[in-house]
């Protein structure tokens, strides 16, 4: 119910009452249109269409699904749901609902007062129900027992700039008369959401022509309306909320990857500055076909410190992406993370990137090399000029911040790990350097990301292996991999 709770008991009858007024409106309303509602759909198949294919984008398939304000289930049954959940104000919307699609659950009952008596869902679905809302702040609180600690909260709304053609859309006919109470903008959602405890992961605008002109609302609606600037016109806006929450156990243990590749002079630094953390740490040293002694290195590490837990792996692919997968194949900790061997990020940094993510700040931990000043000789020219190009476009094909996206360092957790190598069918397997498809099976899964600055030391041993060109067109053709899949999917 509403969250409002005055003093004066006359007052907080008098907001019972409107909210029931409110509330048995709609029912009316939906009950007597749930008949027409099959034609409406058809009618205006385009934007349903393409609300399922965002939908189906964002949330992935087999995923434990609640959609709230569900109406007939289309498109609860569009995401594939392994269990889902509708519910709606309108026993008329249900009953068709339960008759469409036998395979789903169906309930009558209001979105601001569910309750499922401890039952959790991966996704909870608010599509167009922010409009009829007697209490948005009040629905947002109470989902909330609703969630754990990774569920998603996928909210699509009326863009506000369209209030002033929506009539016009219902005087032609292209649009049911329907009683919308709020037209919210963005601005006005984060903050609903920021003081109900939510935290925004991802917010897009989609949708820029929701009326069906054969080939034209195609181009527009999958391409102009995912450009800059164009996309403020759209019909209507898709956002990402979590509820931040630490990890359940609150000491997970830390497996530590570290791909080596002609780093034998910094072995013997790594191991003895790796700081321990959580309830235990390991170290996987992961050599891949080295000219020097890298590999005899890192067995004498191993040998000679048998108090610690380290490992040596040898590559039998190539690059660091093989590496680092091979590495976390044999991982035994919670916490995933990758360290490079050139030691350019020290390792006494790792414990600031685990109390990150366990405190649930953040979900993927990425480092950055380009806030503080480096050493002078820590980054060449060119390649920060590339770097600072890729973060740019990497934050708009991600649809979140990210500076600095060749930072080896990142840390995430095992589970979420898993999940992100199950989106490399949907990228395909073009990473040699791995950071790549780790930020886009995160972006993909609607991880939130945050950027931990890092200091950038110089190396002490070996040189780079970072090849400018070559690896720089390497870089594009995956940027427009992501363009193709994240932006324009």
């Amino acid at each position: 119910m509403a969250l409002q709770a005055p003093e004066n008991q006359d007052a907080m009858h008098k907001i019972s009452e409107e909210f029931q007024r409110h509330t048995d409106g709609l029912r009316t309303f939906f009950d007597n249109f749930a008949p027409r509602r099959g034609l409406w759909r058809e009618k205006n198949i385009t934007y349903y269409r393409e609300l399922e294919r965002e939908y189906r984008f964002i949330i992935p398939q087999g995923s434990r699904v609640l959609e709230l304000g569900c109406a007939t289930g289309d498109l609860l049954a569009a995401v594939e749901p392994s269990l889902g959940l509708g519910v709606d104000l309108s026993p008329e919307m249900i009953r068709l609902a339960r008759e469409k699609f036998p395979h789903l659950r169906f309930e009558c009952g209001c979105a601001e007062d569910f309750a499922t008596g401890g039952e959790t869902f991966d996704v909870i679905i608010l599509s167009d129900l922010l409009a009829y809302s007697y209490d948005i702040l009040g629905l947002f609180m109470a989902i909330r027992p609703l969630c754990h600690e990774r569920t998603r909260i996928v909210i699509n709304y009326y863009s506000r700039l369209w209030q002033p053609l929506y009539g016009l859309l219902e005087a032609l006919g292209r649009k049911a008369d329907l009683p919308i109470h709020n037209w919210v903008t963005t601005d006005d959602v984060n903050n609903f959401l920021a003081l109900a405890g939510y935290e925004v992961v991802h917010h897009a605008p989609r949708i820029m022509l929701p009326v069906g002109i054969p080939l034209v609302s195609e181009i527009i609606n999958r391409f102009a309306s995912r450009l800059p600037v164009l996309g403020s016109f759209c019909f209507t806006n898709f956002l990402v909320a979590r509820l931040p929450a630490p990890l359940q156990d609150k000491k997970p243990s830390v497996s530590v990857v570290c791909p080596c590749r002609n780093e034998a002079g910094n072995i013997p630094e790594i191991v003895r500055r790796l700081p321990d953390m959580g309830a235990a740490t390991e170290l996987i040293f992961v050599e891949g076909h080295s000219t020097d002694d890298t590999h005899s290195q890192c067995l004498a590490a191993r040998d000679k410190h048998p108090e610690k837990d380290i490992s040596v792996l040898r590559q039998t692919g190539k690059g660091k992406a093989d590496a680092v997968h091979l590495g976390f194949s044999r991982a035994k900790g919670d916490v995933l993370m990758i360290l490079d061997a050139d030691m350019t990020v020290p390792p006494e940094d790792l414990p600031v990137f685990y109390e990150t993510l366990v405190s649930g700040r953040a979900e993927f931990v990425n480092g950055s090399r380009l806030v503080y000043t480096m050493e002078k000789k820590a980054m060449r020219f060119l390649n920060l000029l590339g770097n600072k190009f890729f973060s740019l476009a990497f934050s708009y094909l991600l649809e979140q911040p990210i500076k600095d996206t060749l930072c080896g360092t990142k840390v995430f957790t095992r589970q979420d790990y898993q999940r992100i190598m199950e989106t490399r069918r949907y990228f395909g397997e073009f990473d040699p350097f791995g950071d790549f498809e780790l930020l886009f099976g995160a972006a993909k899964l609607k991880l939130l990301i945050r950027d931990l600055p890092v200091r950038y030391r110089e190396r002490t041993y070996g040189t780079t292996q970072i090849s400018r060109f070559r690896h720089g067109l390497i870089l594009l053709r995956m940027s427009v991999v992501a363009l193709a899949r994240l932006r324009f999917h």
